[in-house]
């Protein structure tokens, strides 16, 4: 087991400031952010995308990582991190971008959502949505309490055209829509986020059927949610493909997501000093 988990996790450690023109600036005086990033399972470039993450939102705010990648391929196996009683000790915000549907073992569930229930910061990306599929899914689902809105499916991997839908939030002031290379568009399989969510941007899809007709979708692909009543979660389900999880938009929007969860955006979108 101990052997399992050094194999699995490689810890970084980068204090980088920003220096991107359009991304939060970070304070020389300001204790780099302290970011567990949990990623591994099933059909994405994770050796990649860990890469592109790091580098990535260390370019535009300071973070002292700490990496758990695991290998396993499959929607089966559990990250080893989270073997640890106190996985979540020391840390300011956990990004969860694991994909492990099924997990289902709700005692480790509920052992992962614990120190968010107490109010750790949280940021979800893609794939983070449809992990730990309990039984009650997904009428019932204690992680989509968590991420606060439920989701079972994607369609096929087309641009996905981004319009912001909040003029207020701190998170998406400034920013502005893109369209996106060939990526998944997640569902909204309730019709809509949980009452503890707000929503930020919708994402909108096309492509011609196997009978040559056009298929739309559109489905909320990025949104902020308060989870127990206190605990801020960052979630976007946008991030399947390496050519997404790199683009400086996409870096940009949840390196400000992160900023947000942690308390360090103000109302306006600056960088609190």
């Amino acid at each position: 087991m101990r052997r399992r988990l050094i194999q699995a996790v490689c810890s970084l450690l980068l204090t980088v400031g920003l220096f991107s023109t359009d991304a939060p600036t970070a304070s020389a005086q300001q204790r780099p952010i302290r970011a567990l990033l949990v990623l591994g399972g099933c059909c994405h470039d994770y050796p990649k995308q860990q890469k592109l993450l790091t580098e990535g939102i260390s370019k535009r705010t300071a973070v002292e990582w700490t990496v758990s990648f695991d290998p396993d391929r499959g929607t089966t196996h559990l990250n080893p991190w989270y073997e640890k009683e106190n996985w979540a000790e020391g840390f300011d915000v956990v990004i969860h971008d694991e994909c492990t549907s099924d997990v289902k073992d709700i005692r480790m569930v509920e052992r992962i959502l614990r120190p968010h229930r107490e109010g750790l910061p949280a940021v979800v990306l893609h794939c983070g949505m449809h992990s730990y599929r309990t039984e009650g899914y997904p009428q019932k689902t204690p992680w989509f309490e968590f991420t606060g809105l439920a989701s079972t499916g994607h369609g096929p991997q087309e641009p996905i055209a981004i319009s912001f839908l909040s003029e207020t939030s701190a998170i998406t002031k400034g920013m502005s829509g893109w369209t996106t290379d060939k990526e998944e568009l997640y569902n909204n399989s309730s019709g809509r986020l949980l009452e503890t969510a707000e929503p930020l941007a919708l994402g909108k899809q096309s492509w011609a059927g196997r009978d040559g007709a056009q298929q739309q979708a559109e489905a909320v692909c990025v949104w902020t949610n308060r989870y127990n009543g206190k605990t801020r979660v960052f979630a976007t389900t946008l991030g399947h493909n390496n050519v997404t999880v790199g683009d400086d938009r996409y870096l940009d929007l949840v390196t400000r997501g992160m900023l947000w969860a942690v308390g360090r955006l103000d109302e306006a979108g600056a960088v609190k000093p």
